[in-house]
């Protein structure tokens, strides 16, 4: 019977620390596409100028540069993890606020490497849309499209929040334990962020598809009448 409004204690918890963290890396996390553009070119080969560029390069190529992003933010996800893991719960605030962050930088590297940057307003909210797809929300156009990037960004960080801290509440239970807690928030978090960032990339790889055959085809359009000869 106490189990119940433990979990729901820590669903609680694990909403409000997700909604700080990412509010905060809303604010404070920002990848210089430049700087990431000479970074992506050296470590995983992509011939390109400018993040444009990138629209006319083989998928694969991409793809392989995407998996290598997800797997490093996995992986620094885990030490990170390990690190603030051995104070169980007490280190729980500030784990959400950095696993956040991490979350966020991922996500802007896997918009940039399949050609979509965020320096506009609609391009920050697409990005954030990137992100609620990710964690399994169905938010579609309209809702972006009803009002300012600046309110709609808190509300999907908050659907955000909502859907993540319920999900992950049984899986951090293991850090009530703080011997066995670095282990477990290593794993936890990794799986966390490779979940994560593969949902994120199908996003992306989905829309840059769209795209593309959105301006190969184009939409079908009516040709406009021949003009009537006219009669001797």
């Amino acid at each position: 019977m106490r189990q119940k409004p433990t979990r729901a204690w820590l669903v609680h918890l694990l909403q409000a620390s997700l909604r700080g963290g990412l509010r905060q890396a809303y604010l404070r996390v920002q990848l210089n596409p430049k700087k990431y553009l000479r970074q992506a070119r050296r470590a995983y080969g992509l011939p390109i100028k400018s993040w444009r560029e990138v629209h006319s390069l083989d998928e694969n190529l991409l793809n392989r540069a995407a998996a290598r992003v997800v797997r490093s933010s996995a992986r620094t996800a885990a030490l990170e993890g390990m690190g603030l893991g051995m104070g169980g719960f007490a280190t729980l605030l500030p784990d959400m606020g950095i696993l956040s962050a991490i979350t966020i930088r991922m996500l802007q590297k896997l918009s940039l490497i399949y050609g979509f940057e965020y320096s506009t307003d609609d391009e920050i909210a697409a990005l954030w849309l990137a992100a609620a797809s990710a964690a399994g929300l169905d938010l579609t156009r309209d809702f972006l499209e009803k009002q300012a990037v600046e309110r709609v960004v808190p509300r999907i960080v908050d659907q955000v929040a909502v859907k993540l801290g319920a999900e992950v509440a049984e899986k951090w239970t293991a850090r009530v334990v703080p011997i066995l807690s670095a282990a477990a928030a290593a794993s936890l978090n990794y799986f966390f962020i490779r979940a994560w960032g593969r949902r994120a990339q199908r996003h992306f790889l989905e829309r840059r598809r769209s795209m593309h055959a959105r301006h190969i085809h184009g939409p079908f359009v009516l040709p406009s009448p021949l003009p009537m000869p006219e009669l001797n």
